[in-house]
């Protein structure tokens, strides 16, 4: 994605608008099949007290647990049963495997929200009346790229973060983390590891060379050969490629000493538990996560569902997610960020959600040091995945 400008940012971006049919749906899918997988509203509660209600969700780990859900699971009588996975490409295996009517929300990164959105009978349209807009902490976030389309709204945003580097600070000082040049350092070698998603792994190695505008994901085809080239250099110094709970214990117990498309969702949790490690927004950029819910169009019951995407906007359920055991994320309401600095001020201010902070993630973005990651412009997903996998059998 280009930086902010403070215009508003067009729904697809580059020259072709992404437009998979089920059967791409599928071929994504079956390219990732082999990698593993404030207060509620009353008037539903009355109605559902005799039974409770089983919500099936599709979503990255952590979003079902206790600490999200247990507040709205026990104030309207429902229990979230989830099916867990990492990375988009692996979402969408999943839901291409999964027969219809399988899940009624799934929770997903805003370029494959567009995806879902895209096949046009996936997941319902939604009321941008619903849902707070008006509280935004930024302005893209009322109309972010892959949440729309033709105008109506199909994905709320709940969540975000930025990737960078990710360090062990007993070995890399905060001057050497300040570039991406740091994986090849070689005192780093052997010690560097990658989390197993090619979109952030990438996207970082395509900033490293220069391509911020329109922005990494957006690069021609020389572009994209210097990439590949820049990544197979890396090789030597790879440890090994790691999965959600690998990148936590190889960066935990040391056998990594960087790793490679992760930021403070990773080691934020591990800070927090008195690990080494920290993340921080190189000199030529980070890259922007962001998550969002989506209604499934063969859900029947869509009204707790919708009920349930408003709770995550409120700042009880924003707090709740900017603390989330699993994996922390930044908050994208003011009343949130508001609620975050007076419910847990330590965690606010470790990061950077306080007014002043360098680090602030809105501060962040309106410099333009941050990149919203996305599906690659003029390459085709297939073919980053692809070269992904040809880099870790090289």
């Amino acid at each position: 994605m280009p930086k902010h400008t403070g215009k508003k940012v067009p729904i697809h971006g580059g020259s072709k608008i992404f437009k998979p049919s089920r059967r791409k749906v599928l071929k994504y899918a079956g390219a990732a099949a082999g990698t593993a997988l404030v207060a509620p509203f009353a008037p539903y509660v009355q109605r559902a007290r005799a039974e409770t209600v089983e919500i099936n969700m599709l979503s990255w780990y952590g979003l079902a647990e206790p600490d999200m859900v247990e507040a709205f699971e026990a104030e309207h009588n429902v229990k979230f049963k989830p099916k867990y996975y990492a990375g988009g490409d692996n979402m969408l295996a999943a839901l291409a495997q999964s027969p219809p009517g399988t899940f009624d929300i799934i929770h997903t990164d805003a370029e494959y929200a567009r995806i879902l959105i895209e096949r046009g009978d996936l997941v319902d349209e939604l009321n941008p009346a619903d849902y707070p807009f008006d509280d935004m902490l930024h302005d893209d976030f009322t109309r972010f790229p892959g949440h729309w389309k033709d105008g109506r709204l199909y994905s709320v945003i709940t969540r975000f973060g930025h990737l960078g580097v990710a360090y062990n600070t007993e070995h890399v000082s905060l001057d050497e983390a300040m570039s991406y040049d740091v994986y090849w350092n070689p005192k780093l070698a052997g010690k560097v590891g990658h989390f197993d998603w090619h979109l952030p792994n990438l996207g970082q190695v395509s900033l490293l060379n220069g391509n911020s505008d329109p922005g990494p994901f957006d690069i021609s085809a020389d572009a994209w050969s210097g990439v590949r080239d820049k990544t197979l250099s890396l090789k030597p110094q790879v440890k090994g490629f790691f999965d959600y709970g690998g990148t936590f214990a190889s960066l935990k117990n040391g056998e990594i000493l960087a790793c490679v498309g992760i930021g403070d969702w990773v080691t934020g949790v591990l800070e927090k538990d008195g690990a080494p490690v920290g993340s921080v927004v190189p000199r030529e950029g980070g890259i922007q996560w962001t998550e969002s819910y989506s209604i499934v169009s063969t859900s029947t019951k869509k009204d707790i569902v919708r009920q349930y995407i408003r709770y995550a906007l409120s700042p009880e359920g924003q707090v709740r997610s900017a603390n989330m055991k699993a994996y922390p994320g930044f908050t994208v309401t003011k009343s949130g960020m508001k609620a975050l600095q007076d419910r847990t001020p330590v965690e606010a201010e470790r990061t950077g959600q306080v007014e002043g902070a360098p680090n602030n993630p809105i501060t962040l973005i309106n410099e333009g040091r941050i990149h919203y990651r996305d599906i690659p412009k003029q390459q085709s997903l297939e073919e980053w995945n692809e070269f992904w996998s040809e880099y870790k059998n090289a």
